[in-house]
């Protein structure tokens, strides 16, 4: 303190500082305008952090809605009593990207989970408020009370035909969807039964872990109530960017993506082993049971692991099934390729002269993953591979999606990849 009050003397007396003391009174002012600034940008942020928190999660409201419907009767599921009598789904952390689809980390049965419900955004206050009977009215509308079995199915598969396309393999899948709708194991679906089921079918990540379930890279379905659904625990993200919130990440510019990647993302034969689960999810998803399916945002967000490094695909939202994308493509007006855009990057060409968008895709997936991989692999890669892969992959990411090239070369294109990467970490302990 002595020397805090001889310092503050020498400032305040000395005949040197005279100037300095002339500028005191403005100093004091920008230094309290600097202050309230601070604090009004602070307080601002807190706001639109708060605001955009209360917007995105609103589990406690997908909670309320779903519970109220089952206990009239109007739904049913295999885990509608332990949400809603036992308490005993805990909903944790909110991870939603978007208001109409809610999710949460969760336990259930001591084991890691994640909850997903969609919620209809309601524009105005009047809509709010009627918010659960819109609900019910519009989302479990179907089927209608005195629909027999036999319609229920056909419904089920003209509803499979529209979106994933008219494939012989479909009858197997109703047959799945009719035992999946069976909660109660009494050997007939009831009313409610087939309300959520069909419910859950209009959720496109639902349908789509449906007809992937066999497939080891995509998140097992546990369970469900209504049109929420249970799913195996959220895999770990491969960006570390993931964790800032969903309004900051667009902010990050490309150069700082790969630097968080290499400080704090996996070591380069983790990242080996990822990439080979993500080029096999590449292959499931090329013309597997239930068609082709093409990846609509190709991001490191999307590229998940489990604690053994092996690829599990974090979000399915921005998977769509060939017929749905062909349907939204077809006859659709256009001035340029961009104007025949399917999620982010699912685009087409555009002929100009019929002002009609193309149903071949410029990219296919495989190719649009290598660029991906091209900054996820060769940061850190080891000398004697870096070359080859780096060549590798140009010459994956200039294949295109015409039909003609589909086939066989980008079977041997994604071959040679994985054979180089597995080649690398075999017999070693990454493998």
């Amino acid at each position: 303190m002595r020397r805090l009050r001889r310092l503050a003397h020498l400032v305040l007396r000395c005949p040197f500082s005279k100037g300095l003391q002339g500028r005191l009174p403005g100093l004091r002012v920008r230094y309290v305008v600097l202050v309230w600034l601070g604090i009004f940008a602070g307080s601002w942020m807190a706001y639109l952090r708060y605001s955009t928190y209360s917007e995105l999660c609103r589990g406690h409201v997908c909670q309320l809605v779903i519970c109220d419907q089952y206990r009239k009767g109007i739904i049913s599921g295999s885990i509608c009593r332990d949400l809603c009598e036992l308490h005993r789904v805990e909903w944790r952390t909110c991870l939603s990207s978007a208001p109409g689809q809610q999710v949460y980390s969760g336990l259930w049965q001591d084991k890691e989970v994640t909850i997903k419900c969609g919620i209809a955004e309601a524009r105005s206050a009047e809509e709010r408020s009627d918010a659960a009977p819109r609900r019910e009215l519009v989302l479990f509308d179907k089927p209608t009370r005195g629909t027999s079995i036999q319609e229920f199915r056909e419904m089920t598969l003209s509803f499979l035909k529209a979106n994933l396309g008219d494939l012989p393999s479909l009858p197997a899948l109703v047959g799945q969807v009719l035992l999946m709708a069976d909660f109660n194991k009494d050997s007939r679906v009831s009313l409610a039964e087939a309300k959520s089921v069909w419910a859950l079918l209009q959720r496109s990540e639902f349908l789509l872990l449906l007809s992937l379930q066999e497939k080891e890279h995509v998140s097992g379905l546990l369970g469900c109530c209504g049109d929420l659904y249970l799913t195996e625990g959220a895999p770990r993200g491969s960006w570390p960017g993931a964790a800032l919130p969903p309004l900051l990440r667009p902010l990050l510019p490309p150069a700082l993506h790969r630097a968080l990647q290499q400080w704090f993302g996996p070591a380069w034969p983790w990242r080996a082993k990822i990439a080979i689960g993500l080029l096999e999810f590449v292959e499931e998803l090329f013309h597997g049971s239930y068609g082709t399916f093409y990846m609509c945002e190709t991001t490191l967000a999307n590229v998940g692991y489990t604690a053994t490094y092996d690829f599990k695909m974090a979000d399915l939202q921005q998977v769509a099934p060939e017929a749905t994308v062909r349907r939204f493509l077809q006859g659709r007006r256009c001035e340029q390729s961009a104007d025949c855009t399917f999620g982010r990057d699912c685009r087409a060409p555009c002929d100009r002269l019929m002002r009609q968008c193309k149903g071949d895709l410029i990219q296919p997936n495989l190719a649009k993953v290598c660029e991906l991989l091209r900054d996820y692999l060769l940061p850190g890669a080891p000398a004697d591979v870096r070359e080859e892969l780096g060549r590798q992959l140009r010459t994956c990411t200039t294949l295109s999606g015409l039909a003609s090239q589909v086939e066989a070369h980008h079977s041997l294109v994604l071959s040679h990849l994985k054979t180089l990467l597995w080649k690398k970490i075999s017999n070693t302990k990454y493998s």
